[in-house]
Order: structure tokens, then C-alpha cells, then sequence
């Protein structure tokens, strides 16, 4: 099989999900445009050698539908020749991307691929695409469908994470994203957006709040309380994992991450590919993979997907320098440390998804540019970044640096 590497990566910042948030105005097309502007002009990439251009988007409908990926290949002034194509796997879709790309540059049918993702929740909101899942009761009664904050908080209690436990991770999670913004360690990886007249809409991460506190968290009320007691969730929950007598409500807005708009994007290929473009490569891919897991706990994916993740690769969680979950909930954090015994120093050590927000589509290549940043300022060599997933999956991928 063809070796993978990586040469380059960008993401915009992230806006609040809001309609006063920075990014409102910006179509998610633009978004996308913007990456794909920045990764040719920083490396004076021909992009009529562009093999493919892949993108997550987890609602892909109104101004984010019609693949968008090529759309945005047009708007950025790319070669016709780039051909483009959109994927879904819920909050994993940006890291699929890169692994899907990654697959056929291995089996050898391309050289050089662009993969990433988008998401403008401001202005097509989560669920907005609709589905089964969610709306088909022959689908979603033996999947024991429920809110994914309801899952996390049966998480948080199967496993005995009290409300001061995702506290105290989500003010760290502040805390350290704010101190690397602080140390510029986004300062090469973070475009600004700006308007047509070239001026700055956003060049910052909108959703941070660095002086968030124990004290001021502990104001909030949890947030899935009522769809899971009214709304009968809990009883689902409880269904299916009867050793729960009662689920304990722990997640708030507080602690769990931040409706963003956002997009990024990596650069993939071959070592011939990376010849063509003039390129040394920065990392390798070496393994990824996915899984379905419990659809009940949902959330818990990352854990299976990564045993799965080791076993193939032959690799223990020794073997891993440092590691990138993406911080849907404060509990699936806390339950991957607990399950492999990881310290904290070693996993999110910039932040995360609770202070910066989370781009549905683009989180996954997101988290990927962030370690290989961190793995390149450290001098050290490998990482592995998973995500959980809507219905009960996971994704992991593991890079080591060249």
C-alpha cells in the first residue's frame, strides 16, 4: 500500500453558532472557500493536480447541499480538474474525510487529496437535514434512541462522574485553550475570514470563556434534565443499561461544547504527489479505523474504536505520545482517561471542543492540525485522535511524524 502524509493544514476560527455570531453572514460555502484558497496560496499548490477534494458536513441542505466541497472549489478559483465530494458520519465527518482520502491515496488511485470539513450552524442548524434516526420509530426504538446529552449524563452516572467532576474539566478545557491562544500556538494554522473588501471578520476563536470558574458553572442547571425525566429518555436509558437505577443530570452549556461555525482542511498525498507539489511531508498516517458501539451510551465510541485502533496496529496506548478527543460532553473526556488510565497531561493540552465550540463537520481535521501542531512543538513523534459519534460510533486515527 501506498504511504499517506500530511503537508499542510488550516482551519478559519470559530464563530459563535449564533445569529450574532462573526460568522453568521458567511455561507458555509465561503467557509469552505477559504480553506481551500489558503492551502493553495501557502504552498502554491497547481491545483489542477488535485486529485479529490473531500468534505464532512453533517447537514449538508439549503446553502450547505449540492456538494458542497466542489462548490467551494468554484468559488475559491480551482481548476475544474478538482473534483469534490461530500460525507457524513455525524461529529467524525472531518476526520473521515482526511481517513477517506487517506484510502485512496493508499490503494493508490490518488496523489493528492484535500479533505476536511464545514459546518455554519448559525445558519443550518443541528438536525436540520433530518433522518430516520431520529424521526422513525422502527429505527429509533432498538436503537434506544435518546438526546445526546442524555447519553452523557448516563454516562457520567454509569461510570461516577459527579457534577463537580465535568466542571472542573470544562474550566481546564477553558483555561488551557485560552493559554494557547495566548502562546500563538494557533497562529499558523488559524486563517482570518474576511469580507469581500478584504477586511477582518473574524481571526480569533469566538466561543472561549477564559474566567469561567467552579463558581460560575455551578449556576448553571443541567441542561438535558427535563427531556430526559418529561420527555422519557431516562426511562430508554435505563432500559437498556438496568444497572442504572437513576441517571444523575451533570451537563450543562457549561460543560459541554460550543455550537460553532467553522471549517478546515488538510492537505494528503503520496510521496509522489508531495514530489509534484514540491512539499516535505510533516507526519504519516499510519492507521485509522471505525466502529459501532453501544447506541444507548452513544457516546462511548471513542474507547471501542481505539482498542479496535491498537489491536491492528500492533500499537499499545504506550505507544502514543498524545491524544485529541474531540470534548462533545466533559463525561466522554473523562471516561476515555478512565478506561486506558491516561493522564491529562496528555490528552487536549490545548483545549477544547467545550471552550473553542464544535463544527459538527470540520471538528475531526480540526483536532488533527491541532496535535501535529502539538507534536511538532513538543519534538514528539505520534498521536491519536478519535471522536464519538451520533448513534453509537467511533472513529480513531493514528499520525506519526516524518
Amino acid at each position: 500500500m501506498t504511504e499517506v502524509f500530511i503537508y499542510d493544514h488550516v482551519r478559519t476560527p470559530r464563530g459563535r453558532g449564533k445569529k450574532d455570531g462573526s460568522l453568521h453572514e458567511v455561507p458555509s460555502v465561503r467557509l469552505a472557500a477559504k480553506t481551500l484558497e489558503a492551502i493553495r496560496d501557502r504552498n502554491g499548490l497547481d491545483t489542477s493536480t488535485v486529485d479529490d477534494i473531500i468534505m464532512g458536513c453533517v447537514d449538508p441542505v439549503m446553502d450547505a447541499g449540492a456538494v458542497i466541497p466542489k462548490a467551494a472549489a468554484f468559488e475559491a478559483g480551482y481548476s475544474f480538474a478538482a473534483p469534490g465530494m461530500q460525507i457524513s458520519r455525524f461529529c467524525a465527518s472531518g476526520l473521515d474525510a482526511v481517513n477517506f482520502g487517506a484510502g485512496k491515496i493508499a490503494a493508490g488511485s490518488d496523489d493528492i487529496v484535500i479533505a476536511g470539513g464545514v459546518e455554519s450552524m448559525s445558519r443550518v442548524g443541528m438536525g436540520m437535514s433530518g433522518g430516520a434516526w431520529y424521526m422513525d420509530p422502527s429505527v429509533n426504538f432498538p436503537a434506544y434512541f435518546m438526546p445526546q446529552g442524555v447519553s452523557a449524563d448516563l454516562i457520567a452516572t454509569k461510570y461516577g462522574f459527579s457534577r463537580d467532576d465535568v466542571d472542573a474539566y470544562a474550566v481546564e478545557s477553558q483555561k488551557r485553550a485560552a493559554s494557547a491562544w495566548e502562546k500563538g500556538y494557533f497562529k499558523h494554522s488559524v486563517i482570518p475570514v474576511k469580507d469581500q473588501n478584504g477586511l477582518v471578520i473574524l481571526d480569533r476563536d469566538e466561543h472561549m470563556r477564559p474566567t469561567t470558574d467552579m463558581q460560575s458553572l455551578a449556576s448553571l442547571n443541567p441542561s438535558f434534565q427535563m427531556p430526559g425525566e418529561m420527555g422519557g429518555f431516562e426511562a430508554v436509558g435505563i432500559q437498556a443499561h438496568p444497572e442504572v437505577e437513576k441517571i444523575t443530570y451533570v451537563h450543562h452549556a457549561g460543560n459541554s461544547s460550543g455550537i460553532v461555525d467553522g471549517a478546515a482542511a488538510v492537505l494528503i498525498g503520496s510521496k509522489a504527489g508531495g514530489e509534484t507539489m514540491g512539499m516535505k511531508p510533516r507526519a504519516r498516517i499510519r492507521h485509522f479505523t471505525n466502529i459501532g458501539s453501544d447506541p444507548a451510551l452513544m457516546l462511548t465510541g471513542p474507547v471501542d474504536v481505539t482498542e479496535k485502533l491498537l489491536k491492528r496496529s500492533g500499537m499499545s496506548i504506550a505507544d502514543i505520545d498524545l491524544f485529541e478527543l474531540n470534548e462533545a460532553f466533559a463525561a466522554v473526556v473523562l471516561r476515555y482517561m478512565q478506561a486506558f488510565d491516561i493522564s491529562h497531561d496528555r490528552i487536549n493540552v490545548n483545549g477544547g471542543a467545550i471552550a473553542m465550540g464544535h463544527p459538527l463537520g470540520a471538528t475531526g481535521a480540526m483536532i488533527l492540525g491541532t496535535v501535529l501542531d502539538e507534536l511538532e512543538r513538543r519534538d514528539l513523534n505520534t498521536a491519536l485522535v478519535t471522536l464519538c459519534i451520533g448513534a453509537g460510533m467511533g472513529t480513531a486515527t493514528i499520525i506519526e511524524r516524518v
